[in-house]
């Protein structure tokens, strides 16, 4: 007696898994329980309790297809968009809820969860230009949040890779709402607190009420985000080694505007 599953076999009695197409007998590995808290338990934190590292199977694949230099800049925006649904997702889900009960279909009381009126309570923050990849794939999931742009860019004449400030437009009741701050690269932190310092300074925004999203993140850009601004909460996909000595992170992935604009060869904007 078997149970086939595609190309697998699992026979009855045996320590073996055999595959239909070569033959090949592979051992079998053990079957170990998960426990509760592990499948309760989505997203892992650094030391510091404001970095968030989701939890995610297919980041190894997603991050290896990114980081590649061989791979096409069509390829790249189609792995990276991935990457940047699972991230939004990550930073919607911090935004404030509140407990709810439903009936679901077999006439069952659910206990759940509701979120804020999206439409008035959200502001997605986006830093240009490459932040406007992340910034789209918050409002796929909550299209009626409003938008603010940021462009800054980076002055690669100065030593230390200064941001500079060229254009902001945020809403006049953005210090109601809750921001998600979009950009991809964190690396000296120079432009996420500039633009930090205008939703906070400018726009009034109590910096708990902050959320920066970012692909991939060197710890130097965490440490300088969160010695100015502790409270600000940082989603990331991956945290790298650090920084070059030109203040580029390694291992990194690039200029992730160029490769997804396909624009490589362009001017650097990671900061």
């Amino acid at each position: 007696m078997t149970r086939a599953s595609r190309s697998i076999v699992f026979p009855k009695d045996t320590d073996k898994i055999i595959s239909y197409q070569s033959g090949i007998a592979f051992p079998k590995l053990p079957v170990r329980p998960v426990p509760m808290e592990t499948m309760l338990e989505p997203t892992s934190r650094n030391p510091d309790d404001n970095v968030i590292v989701p939890h995610c199977h297919s980041f190894p694949y997603l991050y290896t297809k990114i980081r590649d230099c061989k791979t096409s800049n069509k390829d790249f925006a189609l792995y990276a968009s991935r990457i940047l649904r699972i991230l939004a997702e990550e930073a919607v889900g911090m935004v404030p809820s509140s407990p709810c009960s439903i009936q679901t279909p077999t006439n069952t009381t659910y206990a759940g969860m509701r979120a804020l009126d999206d439409e008035n309570s959200l502001c997605v923050v986006s830093i240009l230009r490459a932040g406007d990849a992340l910034m789209e794939a918050v409002r796929s999931v909550v299209p009626q949040a409003a938008v603010a742009k940021i462009l800054i860019q980076r002055d690669e004449s100065s030593e230390e890779k200064l941001p500079k400030l060229f254009y902001s437009k945020i809403p006049s009741d953005v210090n109601s709402r809750f921001c998600i701050l979009c950009d991809p690269m964190l690396a000296t932190g120079g432009s996420a607190l500039c633009a930090l310092s205008i939703l906070i300074q400018e726009g009034q925004v109590p910096p708990d009420n902050i959320i920066f999203v970012c692909v991939v993140a060197a710890p130097e850009g965490i440490r300088a985000v969160h010695t100015r601004h502790p409270e600000v909460k940082i989603v990331t996909g991956a945290i790298d080694t650090g920084l070059n000595e030109d203040k580029y992170i390694v291992p990194g992935l690039g200029d992730f505007g160029d490769r997804w604009y396909n624009t490589t060869g362009g001017e650097k904007s990671e900061a």
